[in-house]
């Protein structure tokens, strides 16, 4: 068994509620670089929001999380099976996937293992993808400031190592795959000051911190906030920039 580094199980409702949407054209995209489009899997797919969007281009959707509280808040769909199970682990035959999806996931995995059982399931010439976005941005110099302290320095000793695997657009993770060059879209979203600041408390860092006693300094961070965003109803434009790894087995 892998062992499972959960940072979101506590709070898998808020993750399913708070979390960007991604844009309908990447898995687009993914697709046409797919010769069939009977099976994609997504692993460590959360509430199932990559796996929604796959569901219109594929037959079927394998969709795995090792974290049962988030499967229990997936989003049901016809074409979609969810399963609780790890990525290393996949509940699937060998050469049986037209393509493998990890979307905001694949810094936490055991990475040897996965590609090891990416490699059993894909079919020859099957695709595999690691999506990942970065921080937020609003067209607002000062919110943008008062985030980027939050995130770069009151957080800074509570993310786990594997953010950096992030940060980096996952360009220092290793890829064993005959790569592909991929352009990725804008994420983008129309969000009030109470979905933001929701999506800020699905952090891991977030949580740890809070754990750790500082809600005061939470609570500062949310205030200041609020001040420099004027009518909280008021929606302004997010962007959250793409990057992916994508390839195919050889």
């Amino acid at each position: 068994m892998t062992d499972f580094k959960d940072y979101f199980s506590t709070k898998s409702d808020s993750y399913a509620h708070y979390r960007p949407t991604y844009p309908h054209v990447l898995a687009e995209q993914l697709a046409t670089l797919c010769k069939e489009k009977n099976i994609a899997l997504d692993c460590g797919c959360g509430s199932g929001q990559f796996s929604l969007l796959l569901a219109n281009y594929f037959e079927k959707i394998m969709a795995t999380d090792a974290s049962s509280n988030q499967i229990e808040s997936a989003t049901p769909h016809p074409k979609i099976t969810y399963k609780v199970a790890p990525a290393e682990e996949v509940p699937l035959p060998n050469n049986s996937v037209d393509i493998i999806t990890v979307a905001q996931a694949a810094h936490w995995l055991d990475l040897e293992k996965f590609y090891a059982e990416a490699k059993r399931v894909l079919k020859p010439k099957g695709i595999i993808a690691l999506i990942t976005y970065q921080n937020s941005i609003l067209n607002d110099q000062k919110s943008n400031h008062l985030i980027e302290n939050f995130y770069g320095k009151t957080l800074d000793h509570y993310w786990p190592p594997e953010r950096r695997l992030v940060e980096s657009g996952y360009k220092t993770l290793p890829f064993p795959f005959p790569e592909i060059e991929f352009t990725a879209p804008a994420m983008i979203a129309e969000w009030d000051f109470h979905q933001l600041y929701g999506y800020f408390t699905t952090w891991s860092a977030f949580k740890s911190f809070e754990a750790a006693g500082g809600a005061g300094e939470i609570e500062k961070f949310k205030m200041e906030l609020a001040a420099a965003w004027g009518d909280l109803e008021t929606t302004k434009t997010i962007t959250w920039p793409l990057a992916l790894r994508v390839g195919y087995f050889d």
